[in-house]
């Protein structure tokens, strides 16, 4: 158990009814489980001790946003120990999937077993907050042995580096994935290099985004006015390469605490027809994670 005192709660108890219906077999494609601590140990040397977002609450969530599939991304407060995330995909058995944090050197015994167990893709961390993965380079030789196992890339990293990791993004062997619409400043416009580099990544079809995170972008607050149009043009442009998430507890999140009710209802927003939310909800995320066909 790291040292430390105790963290506040990152999410809000009591979001309000969204009121966006959303469509049969909606993903939530971005969230995290954490702990109970006394269960599921937090990785060393952490400064306080998280505060704990168990499965139990994540299923009353989706079920009250009407939220049916989700892909769980097993965070950096339990380390590459994914077994919080193990847990919870046994609890709904092919309701989700799961992203993994893993060393390089994990040996294919564990993979496989893992993917076995419902994940389907791994994330790296380049985020100033975050301790490093790997050098670049290194992952994507690496994802050599995850396309012998249908898996995919998840990459986190900070505006700046988009530009600078672009030439080894190209070469990814499996399908990867931007995390947090690459995690740009919406004070910064449309126009900024960080994310005329995401557009520009995501000319290449073999890279897909998350639409997630406009709490983060925003420097306005609630209702994240002025990140919704990074997210509707990433939608508008990529429509057939997005998926979207809460990115519920929001770990690290910086008061005030998001309302998952009130993001899920900047979906009408972000994807301002039927035919676009049913694509980013729906057909991307079962297409992606490999998703049984809704019956």
């Amino acid at each position: 158990m790291p040292d430390g005192t105790a963290a506040a709660p990152t999410h809000n108890p009591n979001p309000r009814k969204p009121k966006l219906t959303l469509p049969r077999g909606a993903c939530d494609a971005h969230f995290h489980v954490v702990g109970p601590g006394a269960r599921f140990p937090f990785a060393p040397g952490r400064k306080t001790i998280p505060a704990d977002a168990p499965k139990e609450a994540l299923f009353a969530l989706h079920d009250f946003l009407g939220i049916e599939r989700g892909v769980i991304v097993n965070t950096a407060m339990h380390g590459a120990d994914n077994a919080v995330t193990l847990d919870a995909l046994a609890a709904r058995p092919g309701r989700y999937r799961a992203e993994a944090l893993v060393p390089l050197d994990i040996t294919d015994f564990e993979l496989k077993r893992l993917g076995a167990a419902g994940f389907c893709g791994a994330r790296f961390h380049y985020m100033n907050h975050l301790a490093h993965s790997a050098p670049i380079n290194d992952v994507i030789a690496f994802a050599k042995r995850l396309a012998d196992i249908g898996w995919h890339l998840q990459i986190h990293m900070e505006p700046e580096l988009i530009g600078d990791y672009a030439a080894a993004l190209h070469r990814s062997p499996v399908p990867l994935i931007v995390d947090h619409m690459g995690r740009v400043d919406a004070a910064l416009g449309l126009a900024q290099p960080a994310f005329e580099n995401l557009l520009h990544l995501l000319d290449d079809r073999n890279i897909w985004v998350k639409v997630s995170g406009c709490d983060r972008a925003s420097k306005t607050g609630p209702p994240y006015a002025d990140a919704v149009p990074f997210a509707r043009k990433l939608v508008a442009e990529f429509g057939d390469r997005a998926v979207w998430g809460t990115d519920w507890p929001h770990p690290n999140h910086q008061p005030p605490i998001p309302d998952d009710g009130e993001l899920v209802d900047l979906l009408a927003e972000i994807a301002p027809t039927p035919q676009a939310l049913q694509a980013l909800l729906v057909d991307n995320p079962q297409r992606f994670y490999h998703f049984a066909p809704l019956e």
